[in-house]
């Protein structure tokens, strides 16, 4: 019977190890991509990017390894460091509204009692479940009146209300007891001490897990700038990858792709813990 249990562990560990290497390739893909020349590339792709018929044979070992397009990137582009900023802008303008918005909207419908409050959160669920693709239009009707097109305040102010996030916190601010909540205010605790000194501690990990989400999702925004910008020099760097895959261009596309994804990674990593939480809280029903 160990013996069969070991074999199932091996069968298991052997099926998870072949799908982390799949989910790993395309991570791999891009970096020995922007370790190529551009000769070398234009043999591995050129068919593909010029749209000819052909095989693509692909090695993760670059032939001749160079950092040229890191250079090109970080030296001879200056429209990337531009768009880089923007998507900082866009990315922490949000979070920091989400951070304000968020937390005292989920408090509010955690804790505290007023009419029509299973109706405004009904509200907040239906519009969560919505895509951007719905409210496209009636955001850029309401974003045209207010003068906020072609302007980075008509992505982040948007994104700042979003319900998800208050989602989020209001699963993890439900689970504090009201006791608790009730005593502080029988000691005197006023009702913002009540949200710094208690709501914000306790449910930390809440708002970290929702920030977590919101920087994966808004650094690689690319629906909403392709709507809302028409001038270039605003757009974010999500917007400025597909620009450059030409394939005189791709070792360059390459190293900017890699480049942008590292911010992502290492935010995921280092909220792996919280997004976790994040991740079972939303998933537990009342």
């Amino acid at each position: 019977m160990i013996h069969g249990r070991k074999i199932s562990k091996i069968i298991l560990l052997s099926i998870l190890g072949l799908f982390a290497v799949l989910a790993l390739y395309p991570v791999f893909f891009l970096i020995a991509g922007s370790l190529m020349g551009n000769d070398e590339l234009a043999g591995y792709l050129g068919a593909v990017v010029a749209g000819r018929e052909g095989y693509v044979d692909f090695p993760l070992l670059p032939g001749y390894p160079t950092l040229k397009h890191y250079v090109e990137i970080f030296l001879d582009s200056p429209e990337f460091f531009v768009m880089f900023w923007n998507s900082m802008k866009i990315t922490f303008g949000v979070l920091a509204g989400q951070l304000v918005v968020g937390t005292m909207a989920a408090w509010g419908f955690a804790k505290y009692h007023f009419p029509g409050k299973k109706a405004c959160f009904l509200i907040y669920m239906i519009l969560m479940l919505l895509p951007f693709q719905v409210l496209m239009l009636s955001d850029y009707l309401v974003l045209d009146q207010l003068k906020l097109t072609d302007n980075l305040w008509g992505i982040i102010l948007p994104g700042a209300f979003s319900t998800f996030p208050v989602f989020i916190m209001y699963r993890f601010f439900t689970e504090l007891p009201d006791s608790l909540v009730e005593s502080a205010r029988l000691d005197g605790a006023r009702e913002w001490q009540l949200f710094w000194y208690i709501a914000l501690p306790i449910g930390s990990s809440g708002v970290i897990a929702s920030m977590v989400l919101g920087f994966l999702e808004y650094w690689s925004l690319i629906e909403q700038p392709m709507t809302f910008l028409k001038n270039k020099s605003l757009l974010p760097l999500s917007v400025f990858l597909p620009d450059i895959t030409n394939i005189g261009r791709a070792g360059m596309a390459f190293a900017a792709s890699v480049v942008t994804f590292i911010p992502a990674v290492l935010v995921f990593l280092g909220g792996q813990d919280y997004l976790e939480q994040g991740i079972m809280a939303g998933a537990v029903k009342e």
